[in-house]
């Protein structure tokens, strides 16, 4: 049976940034992807913002990750040629109770070294004209990226370093042993085994069932759903900026996001759902047009247009706390040269390449 020094199981843009950083190390990698295209779920089906760090808890892997990440970032961006603009955004109360929740994240911010700068209902509307708030921060190191020319950025490095990508190939088992990991897959042409030194499950939404397959692996957490539905608005944008609400459970709110078009839409909400399906709810569009008006009162009557829909994979359920992302290497679980990446939802796209470099150092 033939070996390899890693196996890395998914090709969104995680697995694609630990894949490239393994063999940028000279690791012998080879990519396993279920799918027959890189980045077809979480990562291609998001807000494609760099976020600056703002709201997670000082500490967590998500401030420090997102931080580092977007850092890492635009500099890989600038350096490769990758769509992207730093183009700001604004974090708007839309009423006067608001306005401690916005002094909360300033100072949550502050303690991730993100600087906000406060803004006055009429200094943000002098930006912003179309903008209604009775505040707002501004977040100038916050941008927007092109997903697809990341992951595809991602994957040339990684195949360039020599990394191997097999496409079409689900993960059956995981068998661990003194020798290493003997992974078995299906594929178009049969079942396949493969052998290799060490194992990095980035199988996003579906990274606790690949987990379960790991023999011996037993602290296997829950992975939660939460769909986000886009809507967009055709016609010139009516902003220069992102746009945010206060924070609501489970995300950042029905927010405004540009393309690298320009072109406007807004979201994600936040819809618990118990399994993968990305046919956007039609009856979310009420909820749509009362959340935006409370920013922009000036949307116009019936212009929202359905447009696509993501899935989070969550740690926390409902009513819960957010989590943090879990990364669980051999110290965790005692397996050596086995990483397991839970939970990486948002900032994962921000956050991509310094996860690859967390997880590379995992297993060194």
């Amino acid at each position: 049976m033939d070996r390899v020094g890693c196996i890395v199981i998914g090709a969104g843009v995680v697995g694609l940034a630990i894949a490239r950083a393994l063999a940028l190390r000279g690791v012998e990698v080879v990519l396993l992807e279920a799918e027959d295209a890189i980045g077809t779920h979480t990562s291609s089906r998001n807000s494609e913002v760099i976020h600056a760090g703002i709201y997670y808890p000082e500490g967590s892997l998500k401030a420090r990750l997102c931080v580092a990440g977007r850092a890492a970032l635009y500099d890989y961006a600038a350096a490769r040629g990758i769509p992207h603009d730093r183009c700001g955004k604004l974090i708007v109360a839309t009423d006067a109770t608001q306005a401690e929740v916005l002094a909360a994240i300033r100072a949550r911010a502050a303690a991730n070294g993100v600087a906000l700068t406060p803004l006055t209902a009429a200094e943000a509307q002098g930006m912003e004209p179309a903008l209604a708030c009775t505040g707002a921060l501004l977040s100038p190191e916050t941008g927007i990226v092109d997903s697809h020319a990341l992951m595809t950025a991602l994957r040339h490095d990684a195949e360039a370093a020599g990394a191997l990508l097999a496409l079409g190939t689900r993960v059956t088992r995981v068998e661990t042993g003194p020798a290493g990991f003997v992974v078995h897959t299906d594929t178009a042409d049969g079942p396949f085994a493969l052998a290799a030194d060490r194992v990095v499950n980035a199988a996003g939404l579906w990274a606790s069932d690949v987990a379960a397959r790991i023999d011996g692996l037993t602290d296997v957490p829950e992975t939660r759903f939460a769909r986000g539905s886009y809507y967009a608005v055709p016609g010139r944008a009516a902003f220069r900026r992102l746009i945010y609400p206060v924070p609501e459970p489970g995300g950042l709110g029905v927010h405004l996001t540009l393309d690298l078009g320009g072109a406007m839409r807004f979201g994600p909400d936040v819809e618990w759902i118990d399994t993968v399906d990305y046919r956007v709810n039609p009856t979310r569009r009420a909820h749509f047009e009362a959340e935006i008006r409370r920013y922009w009162p000036g949307l116009p009557a019936g212009a929202l247009a359905p447009t696509y829909c993501g899935i989070r994979p969550k740690l926390s359920g409902e009513g819960e706390p957010a989590a943090d992302f879990r990364i669980d290497g051999p110290a965790a679980h005692g397996i050596a040269g086995l990483v397991n990446l839970y939970g990486i939802e948002s900032p994962g796209l921000t956050a991509s390449l310094a996860i690859g470099d967390h997880g590379a150092a995992l297993l060194a």
